[in-house]
Formats: structure tokens, C-alpha cells, sequence
């Protein structure tokens, strides 16, 4: 059974919507990158995912690309955002998601990848470049193993909305809008139309949406018509270089993110 989907199923019931905030594996400072996450789930993330830095990361607007390109910098690579999901595992039973692209992960070895990750206490795997027609051939007999959480978007057709529900677990992330991380857009009628609509295309799983998720405001709007938020830019732009009054910050805000998960 998936731990991830259990933890959704579990909190929906408690009347508690979920809180994902992204990282940037190794950002701002590889040494005390542990600490900081720790924190993150103190201050109400229920799942972290850990961003694998990589020097062309095709969906990340320029924020993350910045902090993937000093976390590479700083010397992090996959077996160290292991050892990180390690520490963190052990700290917290809160799921943990590896979200990285499909080269460096095809260079490490898919299978001993997704063994590697399973070991470390990571539960699920976001690897939006790969095509979901190679899906099949990319996971073969390892997508057991691991939740394999698939993307939709606004222009999804209906046939591939399907597919990706049916070959989804733990949960279907919806990106909210066209483009790439980092843009705030408004949130209209129409991106709640957008969103209401693949909903009900949607039958397996529980849906979670990101991209422009940037203030409570944002989860406010969302969070009557999902099960939870994904909130990645906002926070490594919030973390800075990581001083004490940025980290400082950037916990209020995901607690302040978590406020407005809550059903009341």
C-alpha cells in the first residue's frame, strides 16, 4: 500500500488538506540542508520533495534553476540527496519525494536508483521529462516499488488525463498553468474551471496542485477543490542565501501555507 496515499487519505479524513513543499536538495547550505528540511516538516509540511540538482532542469523557471545550479556547485549529486532522505527519514515518518529528470537518473541506473531511494525512506518519484509513452519501457519492473507521480496540465486531453490517473500512485499533480515554475499568475474562474474539470476525469487518485503556488491566498483559492498544495519557487525565493532571518521567514510562511489547508 502507498504510504503517500495512505498519509492523504488519512489527513482528508482529519480535515486536513496537504501541505508539499519542494527543496532544493543541498540549497542553500549542503551542510545544513538536514536542518532546514527538519524544520520545514516542524513548521507543518506533510511531504518534502527533494529537487536532484541538474544543469538543465526544462521545467524549473529561473528561481530553481539558480539554486539547482549552486546546489551542483556545492558538490550535490544523487547519492548525497540519499543521505539527506536517510536523516530526514529517520526524523520524521512524513513522505518523502525525489523529483529529478530523467538523464542523471537513466546515468545512475533506473533500477538501482529506485532501490537506492526506496532504502533511504523516499516514497515517491516525479520525473517530469519523461514522455508518457516511454512510461512502460522507463520503469519496466520498478515502478512497484516507488509511487510514480505523473503530471497533468490545463491543456491535457481527456484520453491522457485518464492515462496518466491510471498509471499514477500516491497521487496526480496538477500544474496550474502553461510554462515553466515560478510565474504567478492570477487564479481566475477559469483556472478553477480548468481544474474542477480534470478532477472529474480523475478516479484513481488524489489530486495535488502546484506551479504558482506562492501565498495563503493562492492555497485558499485551490484547497476547496483538491486534496493539497505543491509550493516550490516561493520558498527557495523566500530561503535566499539562508540567514538566520531568511529561514526565519520562510518558516512562517509554510506554516502560514499550512494554515489554509485546514477544513473547517
Amino acid at each position: 500500500m502507498s504510504k503517500i496515499r495512505n498519509y492523504i487519505d488519512k489527513s482528508v479524513s482529519d480535515k486536513s488538506k496537504i501541505l508539499s513543499i519542494f527543496l532544493t536538495a543541498g540549497y542553500p547550505n549542503p551542510n545544513s540542508f538536514v536542518d532546514l528540511a527538519k524544520s520545514i516538516f516542524d513548521s507543518g509540511a506533510d511531504f518534502i520533495e527533494l529537487g536532484i540538482p541538474f544543469s538543465d532542469p526544462l521545467a524549473d523557471g529561473y528561481i530553481i534553476q539558480q539554486s539547482s545550479q549552486q546546489a551542483l556547485e556545492n558538490g550535490i549529486n544523487i547519492k548525497k540527496v540519499f543521505e539527506y532522505a536517510q536523516s530526514l527519514s529517520e526524523y520524521s515518518d512524513k513522505p518523502l519525494i525525489a523529483m529529478g529528470y530523467a538523464n542523471p537518473i537513466l546515468s545512475y541506473g533506473i533500477k538501482s536508483f529506485i532501490s537506492d531511494a526506496k532504502n533511504s525512506g523516499i516514497s515517491g518519484l516525479i520525473i517530469p521529462d519523461v514522455p508518457l509513452d516511454e512510461y512502460d519501457n522507463f520503469y519496466k519492473d520498478s515502478s512497484n516499488e516507488i509511487d510514480i507521480i505523473l503530471l497533468t496540465t490545463p491543456t491535457s486531453t481527456e484520453k491522457r488525463i485518464t492515462n496518466i490517473d491510471n498509471k499514477s500512485k500516491g497521487f496526480v499533480y496538477y500544474v496550474s498553468m502553461t510554462g515553466t515554475t515560478g510565474n504567478h499568475h492570477e487564479i481566475d474562474a477559469k483556472s478553477i474551471d480548468n481544474l474542477v474539470k480534470i478532477q472529474s476525469l480523475i478516479s484513481k487518485n488524489h489530486v495535488l496542485v502546484g506551479f504558482g503556488i506562492t501565498t495563503p491566498i493562492d492555497v485558499q483559492k485551490f484547497i476547496p477543490h483538491v486534496a493539497g498544495v505543491i509550493s516550490g519557487s516561493a520558498i527557495i525565493k523566500s530561503l535566499g542565501n539562508g540567514t538566520v532571518a531568511e529561514i526565519n521567514r520562510t518558516l512562517k510562511l509554510v506554516s502560514n501555507l499550512k494554515a489554509e489547508c485546514k477544513v473547517t
